[in-house]
């Protein structure tokens, strides 16, 4: 790729999720073998998650537990920082000598940040917004990236970590689950720019943001996806960029740990298929991070990469240039679901607000239906704890409009299933035969994606998903 005459450098964005690096950083070693691998040929921006750690006999992130410990204080209850220091304490047994005591006084700064940030919270009995943010970014991915720069370091790669006085992720005010701002973003890039010309490597932490004042943001959870597409937009004037997901596989035609029979690797997925297949429960990344690469023009490949096998990778395009063999691509499930029904012209509203207020897009639109000549559409949302914290703000569009809860949604994906004979008819006779009962249907050649709603108790949509999944291999396509 050339511009101006100029031939681009290579550029990975590599993101290491919380089970990449593993409980209290177990993976760390297999994370700098790829890192040298990545850097071979390319310049290497690494992206961390909160790493994981095993709290009351459980593996859980650091995220999770700092939030626990936050609303603990916000009732008054103190539960300290010691569990947030465990898994940093391991990671530090990976620095070289030569930099653990400077290591150790970073991870002591930080925590006491955190630690002054839990005073507060006891004392005005409140855990959200900057609050929330801050702890979450001192004792999580902040954190985690500047512990992994002195990891890198010790293994003589040419390092260096992005503070947050040279933040390049620049968001809205809305601080609990920011919006990227692109070109506010891209005016503050000099110093990261500069940065990555003096280093082989860069560290950044994921999931937070930073106002145009200078305050800590999140985004949803999943966000660190986000932060990886975010510099992808943000480099790829500059560089041939990349980005890199570091996970446990490749993607494969269901979850692994619901399907175990007839798994096939998919090694090409478009756009949209990756986007609808993140929306309804598969985790190849967050969707929001693909809107957000196609809102902003820009083409950039991305890789999911099996950390342990990576010669085992699934490439992301716009329009791939290989497809997969079976157009039924991929069968996955989503649990927690709510359905909105709500009066046509109120939902016009409604959709505005979520599109322009909230930036909120995770969900879709079901089947309409009259009633009493009133005609009604029916919200698929993909997130049920969203809707009850958002209940009173949905149902202000329309006081008549009823929310049902505990729905869950079987997915069948492909942007080519048009091609596969009786689709529909043969996935819902199967759900049939496994003695669940299909409460909603949306099927449409149009589309990439087949939808079918049940009722989310017990294992319903596991059983489900297995069920769809044992019939694509017997089904026929054109």
């Amino acid at each position: 790729m050339r511009r101006d005459n100029q031939v681009l450098k290579n550029l990975v964005i590599s993101k290491f999720g919380g089970s990449a690096v593993g409980a209290d950083g177990i993976l760390i070693p297999t994370i700098i073998k790829r890192i040298k691998e990545l850097k071979k040929d390319s310049k290497v921006i690494t992206v961390f998650s909160a790493p994981l750690t095993i709290y009351n006999g459980k593996q859980r992130s650091l995220t999770d537990i700092a939030l626990e410990i936050g609303r603990k204080a916000e009732n008054g209850e103190n539960l300290g920082i010691d569990t947030l220091r465990k898994p940093y304490q391991k990671i530090l047994e990976l620095v070289d000598k030569t930099l653990q005591n400077d290591c150790n006084k970073i991870i002591d700064s930080f925590l006491k940040k955190a630690e002054s940030i839990l005073a507060e919270t006891l004392q005005k009995k409140e855990f959200a917004n900057e609050t929330r943010a801050r702890l979450l970014a001192y004792s999580g991915e902040i954190l985690m990236s500047h512990v992994m720069n002195y990891v890198i370091k010790s293994f003589n790669i040419r390092s260096e970590v992005i503070t947050f006085d040279i933040w390049p992720i620049i968001t809205d005010n809305n601080l609990e689950s920011a919006n990227f701002l692109a070109s506010e973003s891209s005016e503050r890039m000099a110093d990261v720019d500069r940065l990555l010309e003096e280093n082989e490597v860069l560290s950044i932490g994921g999931f937070i943001g930073k106002t145009m004042d200078g305050v800590e943001t999140t985004y949803e959870r999943g966000g660190s996806d986000r932060t990886a597409a975010d510099l992808g937009i943000l480099f790829s004037k500059k560089y041939n960029a990349r980005i890199d997901f570091e996970k446990d596989s490749a993607v494969l035609s269901a979850d692994p740990r619901v399907v175990k029979e007839e798994l096939e690797s998919i090694t090409h997925l478009s756009y949209n298929e990756a986007r609808i297949a993140g929306m309804f429960g598969m985790k190849i990344l967050d969707p929001i991070a693909i809107k957000e690469i196609v809102e902003n023009g820009i083409e950039i490949p991305l890789i999911i990469t099996d950390m342990g096998k990576p010669e085992n990778i699934t490439t992301i395009e716009r329009r791939p240039s290989e497809k997969n063999g079976h157009p039924l691509k991929i069968v996955t499930g989503k649990k927690n679901c709510a359905i909105l029904r709500i009066e046509k012209d109120s939902s016009e509203k409604l959709f505005h607000s979520l599109d322009k207020d909230k930036r909120y897009s995770e969900f879709v639109v079901l089947s309409p239906f009259t009633k009493d000549d009133i005609e009604f559409v029916r919200i698929l949302f993909l997130d049920g704890d969203y809707v009850k914290r958002n209940e009173r703000y949905v149902l202000g569009f329309d006081p008549l409009a009823s929310i049902t809860y505990n729905r869950g949604v079987i997915t069948l994906i492909g942007d080519e299933m048009w091609r596969v004979q009786q689709v529909a008819s043969k996935a819902s006779s199967r759900i049939g035969e496994a003695d669940l009962n299909i409460l909603n249907m949306d099927a449409q050649e149009e589309t990439s994606r087949i939808i079918i709603v049940i009722e989310d108790s017990g294992d319903n949509i596991e059983k489900a998903i297995r069920a769809v999944h044992a019939e694509r291999s017997k089904i026929k396509f054109v």
